[in-house]
């Protein structure tokens, strides 16, 4: 019978944690549903039944987070939001 010794080897990884910022669309009293749930289609990459969700949510609560990541990627999509004509910001 032979023994085998088994060696834990820790290894310590460094990793580069970016915050999650948000996209967060604001209720008005100009836009259709038909239009925020179109935008989100394009601007957000949602699925119809995604945007539609949070169409209805942005009307009964006054606010929805539409999208969450890196600034750096948000950035155009709020752009897009925003000249849609629809009320968002990136928090």
């Amino acid at each position: 019978m032979s023994t085998k010794e088994k060696a834990k080897e820790d290894v310590q990884v460094d990793t580069l944690e970016q915050p999650l910022n948000e996209i967060v669309v604001y209720n008005d009293d100009v836009n259709t549903f038909d239009h925020v749930i179109d935008t989100l289609i394009y601007a957000c990459d949602h699925t119809p039944e995604q945007a539609e969700q949070c169409s209805i949510i942005v009307h009964y609560k006054g606010q929805c987070t539409v999208k969450t990541g890196a600034y750096k990627e948000l950035e155009p999509r709020c752009s897009m939001l925003l000249e849609a004509g629809l009320s968002a910001e990136i928090i």
